[in-house]
């Protein structure tokens, strides 16, 4: 007996589709899943045997063989474990024969329940556009699914729900969200400028940087708030459109960052990756390529603290990104890419012996401390703060954040000292970035 039961694959931020072929015939009892299945795809033969059996369900005590086709493409994850099991219980007749147009997504645990997957907004998009109107998803990722319009999703917590769907005794009912949010971050989610004391000219830069869309280098000594600058101008950048916020969505979804309360991503994202990070982990990698730092930095603020202590390779990474916002990552068995449209902010002391050798008033001598360790990548530090040896696209901006006086800290009062506040900022932001169209028809200057 053959059964057909549709899925999706994951590759990049797209989807393909692959058909899960069941064959049930006579011969040695057995489980053989062929068409390039990674580790985790082979370890199902255990799971879905024992998921049919605690579901209430007979496991076919025959020759079953499943194929998932295309067999040239490379098929990895836990996602194929539902069909599968479907196909199973068709191919033996426990279950009708599985309608068309219906995509199956879903790791099984061994008592039968659902478990949720990575990448199911980018395969539920795509099966929609190769005419696949109804999906079946775990229950965790239901919400997710339903972001994409004309496709009917199907919430699975069990195996057994599906066992009585599909035989039409407990239909389950369709999964209808009830609101994925207007782009707007939640209020107390980001670092409003109006908690920021001082540092006017600081804002000033800021402000104009994320109405252009330009990087920024914050130089200042120890405690002066460059870090707490950094953090707030995702708060000042403009919404999310729901086309951005789909784009985003999916990124974090292929990377198992999405949560589950969030199926759609509002607000700008803020990567802040330590100065020990690899280079795959930066610009994204892998035998079958992820996305990285730059990647999940998109349409919002990838923030490199002590700027200095990064290697001068992974600052020589970011330049071709930031030049072609997208990034292009090529293994053996594929060729992937990403985008990487983000803004960059980078922080950095003076020098490495401020507050150590010599005071933050007083000018530094100059001394050792300032050459590279022996086998250190990173750029000297005066040289560094100067600007030549920096990446081109890091040499914009450059803001200093001097350290603010006692006076001003012990201060009650407050409020927009200036009037920048980050609602008065974000609005002269959304329309300094209407009006660039109008002033550059033919595109945005560099």
């Amino acid at each position: 007996m053959l059964a057909r039961a549709l899925t999706c694959a994951v590759v990049g931020l797209d989807g393909v589709i692959v058909e899960c072929e069941v064959d049930i015939s006579s011969g040695t009892s057995g489980l053989t899943i062929v068409g390039l299945p990674d580790a985790a795809i082979s370890e199902a033969r255990e799971r879905v045997r024992a998921a049919i059996r605690n579901s209430g369900c007979s496991f076919p005590l025959r020759r079953i063989t499943v194929n998932l086709a295309p067999a040239d493409l490379r098929k990895e994850g836990p996602s194929y474990d539902l069909p599968i099991a479907i196909g199973i219980l068709a191919g033996s007749e426990q279950v009708p024969p599985l309608p068309d147009k219906t995509i199956f997504l879903g790791e099984l645990a061994l008592d039968g329940s659902v478990r949720p997957t990575e990448g199911v907004l980018p395969m539920v998009a795509y099966a929609r556009d190769f005419g696949v109107q109804t999906a079946f998803v775990p229950d965790a990722n239901a919400a997710e699914a339903a972001i994409v319009r004309d496709v009917a999703v199907y919430p699975v917590g069990h195996l057994t729900d599906l066992v009585y769907h599909q035989r039409r005794e407990k239909p389950i009912p369709q999964f209808h969200p009830i609101g994925l949010g207007d782009g707007v971050p939640a209020a107390g989610s980001v670092v409003d400028f109006a908690e920021i004391k001082g540092q006017e000219h600081a804002k000033r830069g800021i402000e104009v940087a994320a109405a252009g869309g330009h990087n920024i280098l914050l130089t200042g000594p120890p405690g002066s708030g460059k870090t707490l600058l950094a953090r707030a101008i995702p708060g000042v950048l403009p919404p999310l459109a729901f086309e951005e916020s789909i784009e985003l969505t999916k990124i974090y979804s292929v990377s198992g960052l999405l949560a589950a309360a969030q199926p759609l991503i509002s607000q700008r994202p803020f990567r802040a990756p330590h100065h020990t990070i690899s280079y795959s982990g930066l610009a994204g990698g892998g035998a079958w390529p992820r996305p990285g730092e730059i990647t999940l930095s998109h349409r919002g603020v990838l923030f490199l603290d002590e700027l200095p202590e990064f290697g001068s390779r992974s600052l020589e990474i970011l330049r071709q990104p930031i030049e072609d916002k997208q990034i292009t990552i090529t293994r053996a068995q594929s060729t992937v890419t990403f985008p990487a449209n983000f803004m960059l902010i980078g922080a950095m002391n003076p020098c490495p012996c401020v507050g150590k050798y010599h005071s933050v008033e007083s000018s530094c001598p100059g001394t050792r401390h300032h050459r590279p360790a022996p086998g250190r990548q990173g750029p000297d530090w005066r040289r560094a703060a100067e600007g030549p040896p920096l990446p081109q696209p890091l040499a914009g901006a450059r803001p200093a954040a001097p350290r603010l006086p006692c006076a001003l800290w012990r201060d009650a009062g407050g409020g927009c000292p200036g009037g920048r506040c980050g609602r008065r900022l974000d609005g002269r932001a959304v329309g300094e970035r209407r009006q660039r169209p109008r002033r550059y028809p033919a595109g945005t200057p560099d």
